[in-house]
């Protein structure tokens, strides 16, 4: 059946109505906002609540921005332990002081498309295919309909086939690939192994029922396959078989400092959020509090009758953290630090140095900001090689000690372990 929205019906102006095409975590926190003041909204998404293939982490910046995800009655896995590997094969295993929340994305996008719903927001599942028009006057043609808007938002993920009509369509070397499992089981930490020659990752995230076990690396540098086949070669030293298992692939963006100095993310009756705008962290491949993020700017920025204002609340806000991060993202990997490689000398840190661990602890909740790092890390310096040297020390003298017995150093170890992996 043919349906028809049009813009002014309800006694709505056309000035108050806006098309969001997208449901995941940006277009729906943007819809519930905006429909929440009273704008007339439209959100469109073919599949609504679905399985993006992704670890599903939320970290406790956003936690404690938006309180509702954390107090939601809904299925999560709450983590307080990490361990870290480095590509030498040394791991640190540490608590988080903050912990993280581990979400399905089905569950997650539904909990968000509720609140939109609640809100007023108009939900259709149907695809829109087309965008004609002009601002102010836009028709948007779906599979089985038509709708008329004077603004659009898109939040269509990083495959956005709209990207190339408003703005500059991503290069390869603005995307990571992304390949993993979903694997029977459960546990209560998360994993992060870093591997020579890949920037990028693997990743172990504890779910409810099963892990979601997953790597990533740049497009110009890995496809899907490579990546896989050294999933797959590392899984097994990681407790995992891919029995029963099921295979997903994606791509995000990770995008150059260059391009996130000044996005184009925005025009006349247009605008982008998430990760169809870049948004998305390029070391971690965080994107779930950007998508949010911009969703709220931007909703701010059209609450306020300043449609043009999204690009400078965007540099105001976290444009400047993620241009830092993608600045240091080649020297993160590939770089040395005091004599060993930046990621061997960071695990070697976390496992040897209460304040260092401070630093990594802040990292993963997403309070420790790139663009401080370097401060923070050479401030505490004296104090971290301090506390390394007496770790070493401690371990030197148990290793020459008969078993059991106690040293002063042992305060500095406490909640850690430093070995090598198998």
């Amino acid at each position: 059946m043919q349906h028809v929205v049009r813009a002014n019906f309800f006694g709505v102006t056309s000035e108050k109505s806006i098309v969001i095409i997208g449901g995941g975590p940006a277009g729906s926190l943007a819809a519930a906002n905006l429909a929440r003041a009273g704008r007339r909204v439209f959100l469109y998404d073919e599949k609504l609540a679905w399985e993006k293939p992704c670890g599903g982490g939320v970290t406790h910046r956003a936690l404690v921005e938006w309180p509702f995800l954390r107090e939601a009655a809904v299925e999560s896995k709450w983590i307080e332990q990490c361990e870290l590997i480095g590509p030498s094969g040394r791991g640190v295993s540490f608590h988080l002081e903050q912990p993280i929340a581990i979400f399905s994305r089905e569950v997650l996008n539904g909990l968000l498309l509720e609140r939109a719903r609640e809100a007023g927001a108009e939900v259709i599942r149907d695809r829109v295919v087309r965008i004609d028009g002009a601002p102010g006057n836009w028709t948007l043609q779906s599979k089985t309909g038509s709708c008329e808007a004077s603004h659009v938002v898109i939040a269509t993920g990083a495959r956005s086939p709209f990207r190339k009509q408003f703005s500059q369509p991503f290069r390869p070397e603005d995307m990571l690939v992304a390949a993993g499992y979903y694997i029977p089981g459960s546990g209560q930490v998360a994993k992060i192994q870093f591997l020579r020659g890949l920037q990028g990752y693997i990743w172990i995230f504890p779910r409810l029922d099963h892990f979601s076990a997953g790597i990533c690396g740049r497009m110009d540098g890995k496809n899907t396959p490579d990546l896989r086949r050294l999933l797959e070669a590392t899984l097994p030293q990681l407790g995992l078989s891919l029995e029963g298992a099921k295979f997903y692939a994606h791509v995000l963006p990770s995008l150059g400092p260059e391009s996130l100095r000044n996005p184009a993310v925005s025009g006349e009756g247009w605008s982008m959020i998430g990760d169809a705008a870049g948004f998305v962290d390029p070391i971690t491949g965080e994107g779930l509090y950007y998508a949010m993020r911009s969703a709220e700017l931007l909703s701010q920025a059209l609450l306020a009758g300043c449609p043009e204002a999204y690009a400078s609340l965007l540099r105001q806000d976290f444009l400047p953290e993620l241009e830092r991060a993608a600045r240091i993202a080649d020297r993160f990997y590939s770089g040395r630090w005091l004599g060993s490689g930046v990621l061997d000398r960071m695990i070697q840190f976390t496992a040897c140095s209460a304040s260092f661990r401070e630093l990594m602890c802040g990292l993963f909740a997403g309070t420790q900001r790139y663009q401080d790092l370097k401060r923070q890390a050479y401030r505490r310096m004296p104090r971290i090689v301090v506390e390394s040297l007496v770790s070493a020390m401690y371990r030197g003298a148990r290793r020459a000690s008969p078993v059991g017995a106690n040293y002063s150093g042992e305060a500095q170890c406490r909640s850690r372990r430093w070995r090598r992996f198998p």
